[in-house]
């Protein structure tokens, strides 16, 4: 029995002889020329723009986080003024105006530098007229946007129209001032 243990611990020592000279071999062992390349240099490094060419100070860290908050603000009020300016049509009319026509220039450009977005355009109008006829002006109120966009280079796959007719008014009076006001298309951006 006592043999055996002494066997054991001997077989035990030679195997942790060579275990840790196996590791010890490895260790000492210097990287190949193929491994080396794998990994950029510094000067790969600092042409990339990578922090070995010198990392941005707390100022400049601060300064170009303001400056990313300030373009997400421009690109959000540039948005929101694409969705709340309405164009307002005459009277029993489905005509663009000039000053529709500007409006919508500026909303062209704005479609064009999100080529992303969609658009969806209402049509509405004054309560005055039946509400199947309301429901058709406000149509062709919304197609002659539609048009002038397409017309102006925005794809068709961009624009839907809808039109809502007298349903609904941002102006619940019953008069010339109200009415006005209702006589619009609008505007809503799907993504």
């Amino acid at each position: 029995m006592k043999k055996r243990n002494l066997f054991l611990k001997v077989g035990l020592i030679i195997l942790m002889g060579v275990f840790l000279a196996t590791v010890s071999a490895c260790s000492k062992k210097k990287p190949s020329l193929d491994a080396m390349e794998q990994y950029p240099s510094d000067t790969e490094i600092a042409a990339a723009g990578g922090q070995q060419a010198g990392a941005l100070s707390e100022e400049e860290l601060q300064a170009q986080r303001l400056q990313e908050q300030e373009a997400a603000r421009a690109k959000d009020a540039a948005r929101m003024k694409f969705v709340n300016d309405d164009i307002y049509f005459n009277f029993d009319d489905a005509t663009l105006t000039e000053s529709a026509r500007q409006v919508l220039q500026q909303k062209v450009a704005w479609l064009r530098e999100n080529s992303g977005a969609s658009v969806t355009i209402e049509g509405h109008c004054d309560e005055r007229g039946t509400e199947e006829y309301n429901i058709a002006l406000g149509q062709r109120r919304a197609e002659s946007v539609k048009m002038f966009m397409i017309n102006a280079g925005i794809s068709p796959s961009r624009l839907n129209t809808i039109s809502y007719g007298e349903e609904r008014p941002v102006d619940f009076g019953k008069n010339e001032t109200a009415w006005v006001k209702n006589r619009r298309a609008h505007f809503k951006i799907q993504n």
